[in-house]
């Protein structure tokens, strides 16, 4: 009976919780940028998108990570949706950047000039993929980090021909970014260039602190020859094998390599076609390259009997994590999550705790109003009326909303 109150708390002070980062989604949503630059280097305008963290705040220091997700406009509702649910637990705050390839898709994204393609004359203009890296490193990237409180921890995205680019990346520009998600990528490009140089980069070349997820989907094999399948698809030799072929031998290599320090996954969707298998992709992907980011014990932060020095060690455990993968001082925990564990500790009649969660979030964000209101709160719940209204005062003071002068008014009367 004990732990089915305890889970039904806890359940009540994450929705608690939820209801705040619902409104806080909402303007999240709303507070999506369109821009465009002019590149120097592709010598034409390119749009992009920019999506805003939820918890964003003009005035703040905190920084953030970032995902460049290539043909955004076209897949930007699936990495909304997967973002929407799995922030928090699994994936930090981040900045989005979705980039435009409605234009020059097939020049920008493939590695190499080519003339014919699966047997057909190929007349699309091709072998950008060089060109428009430099566009990325050279002019996008230094863009957002001048405008954007942006660390220098980035994850790409990348399906089918923009697989292909997230590979060659890794492969030839491993410096840009830490994460690569490659959706279904075109490794049968140039037959298998790119594939057989990866050969020999990922023997020879040292790819520490570097996560790469690599997809395949499976369904299509069936629709030209139902007897191929994923078990005997590389007894085949047909040229309609070779895009799937290409990705299980690079995923087979690269699986191989252990001595090379990359960090890496891949996954076979069976149920899937091209075109549905970004959705799964870019979730699995997410949590593998994030997996050191989802905290470590939660049974011991929802349990009322944990002592409150364990709860401070596995936090400052967490926070050393985080700072060693971002590279930057990092709270343990994101600030709706500190809150939510400082009121869930409330409920359950343990004031220490929950002084020790909210404090800890206004270390972390400093300017974040709703931080002192829940301190307030804290010192409310203990009949210290006097530094309630101390922390209300602050938070009014950094938002200027004047809901928190008519809590004062409201405690004044008391």
């Amino acid at each position: 009976m004990k732990y089915y109150i305890l889970f039904s708390v806890f359940i009540g002070s994450i929705l608690m919780v939820n209801q705040h980062a619902t409104a806080q989604t909402t303007e999240q949503f709303q507070n999506r940028i369109v821009d465009s630059i002019f590149s120097k280097t592709l010598g034409e305008s390119r749009d992009f998108w920019i999506r805003l963290p939820d918890n964003f705040q003009p005035n703040s220091d905190e920084k953030y990570a970032v995902i460049y997700l290539m043909d955004g406009f076209s897949l930007e509702s699936t990495l909304k949706a997967v973002y929407g649910n799995y922030w928090g637990h699994y994936l930090p705050h981040m900045i989005i950047i979705g980039v435009s390839n409605r234009s020059n898709r097939t020049r920008d994204l493939t590695t190499s000039q080519i003339k014919i393609r699966r047997g057909s004359a190929f007349n699309s203009e091709t072998g950008g993929a060089e060109t428009f890296t430099k566009f990325m490193e050279k002019e996008l990237i230094p863009y957002i980090d001048s405008k954007y409180p942006t660390m220098a921890y980035r994850t790409l995205i990348g399906h089918s021909y923009a697989g292909l680019f997230t590979i060659n990346i890794l492969v030839n520009h491993k410096h840009l970014f830490q994460n690569y998600i490659a959706i279904d990528p075109s490794l049968d490009w140039d037959d298998q260039k790119l594939l057989n140089q990866a050969k020999e980069k990922l023997k020879t070349e040292d790819y520490s602190g570097k996560s790469l997820f690599v997809s395949l989907a499976a369904e299509q094999l069936h629709m030209w020859n139902e007897e191929i399948t994923i078990n005997n698809i590389m007894e085949d030799a047909s040229e309609f094998t070779l895009f799937a072929r290409s990705i299980i031998e690079f995923s087979q290599l690269a699986k191989s390599q252990n001595q090379n320090g990359l960090n890496f996954s891949w996954k076979i969707y069976q149920e899937d076609l091209h075109g549905t298998v970004p959705l799964p992709s870019v979730r699995d992907g997410l949590i593998y390259v994030f997996k050191w980011y989802q905290f470590k014990s939660p049974q011991k932060y929802n349990n009322p009997e944990t002592p409150l020095e364990e709860l401070v060690s596995l936090l400052k455990e967490q926070e050393q994590i985080y700072t060693k993968h971002f590279g930057v001082p990092t709270a343990p925990m994101i600030d709706e999550m500190l809150n939510g564990y400082g009121y869930m500790n409330m409920e359950m009649g343990q004031p220490m705790k929950a002084f020790m969660f909210f404090k800890m979030n206004i270390k972390y964000n400093p300017k974040n109003a709703t931080a002192y209101e829940s301190m307030a709160d804290y010192y409310e719940s203990e009949n210290d009326k006097k530094n309630a209204i101390k922390y209300l005062n602050k938070a009014f003071e950094l938002s200027g909303n004047d809901y928190y002068k008519q809590k004062v008014e409201e405690l004044n009367k008391k």
